[in-house]
């Protein structure tokens, strides 16, 4: 299996994991929510959702609207499909979230990573959240010595944009920095927190919640999978 199309199959878990969908209802999430799929089609997607069928990790079911059964038939067209989570999807799914190689933290993939922190346990956010950091940190530093190599042979309009993309991993390590230290923050909170019986069972409750992000103001995220990263 690629890994383009791994990244597919595990976000299409976490989208199914969230309710059951349809494949133009998936196609439509996977375009909206998580932006690195733009280009994907449907010759690619259902050759994915059959793999994962196949796998027992999903189950096909139709269209659970009547009316949508019957306009169906009258056109001579099937009832469209609702894929369905079943437990070992979720379970391999959970599975699949617990990763932290270094996978996860390339640029593709922990976009998709990234999507799905809400359903994602606190310390392997933060593995993957270092893990990133690392990686562009050196990329940077790649990138600086090229620059520094290169710079009296480029022209204007080349060095701009050298430098366009040095700002862009820049805006992103910063914007990691933050998030990993109100994830610690997070945690340390946890650790200090109510000692009463009821508030620490509250509190352990909300170790895969996303209250580890920071709060700001104008400033907008970077996209992990923009080109300019790379």
């Amino acid at each position: 299996m690629s890994r383009r199309s791994g990244i597919l199959e595990f976000a299409v878990l976490g989208l199914l994991r969230e309710a059951p969908m349809h494949g133009y209802e998936l196609r439509k999430r996977l375009n909206t929510s998580l932006g690195i799929f733009r280009a994907f089609s449907y010759g690619t997607l259902y050759p994915c959702l059959k793999t994962l069928v196949a796998n027992g990790w999903l189950i096909e079911e139709p269209g659970s609207a009547p009316e949508d059964a019957l306009a169906a038939s009258l056109a001579g067209r099937r009832a469209k499909i609702v894929y369905r989570l079943t437990a070992e999807g979720k379970e391999h799914f959970e599975e699949l979230l617990s990763h932290t190689g270094p996978d996860s933290w390339e640029d593709e993939h922990f976009a998709a990573r990234f999507a799905f922190f809400g359903q994602t346990e606190r310390e392997v956010r933060m593995r993957v959240l270092e893990g990133r950091r690392s990686r562009l940190e050196e990329r940077l530093e790649k990138m600086r010595a090229s620059l520094a190599r290169t710079r009296e042979r480029l022209d204007d309009y080349t060095l701009e944009l050298q430098r366009h993309g040095m700002e862009s991993v820049e805006r992103e390590v910063r914007w990691l920095n933050e998030l990993i230290e109100s994830e610690r923050a997070g945690r340390d909170q946890r650790r200090s927190g109510p000692s009463a019986p009821g508030d620490a069972a509250q509190q352990d409750n909300t170790s895969g919640e996303t209250g580890g992000l920071p709060r700001h103001g104008g400033s907008s995220r970077p996209d992990p999978s923009d080109d300019t990263t790379k």
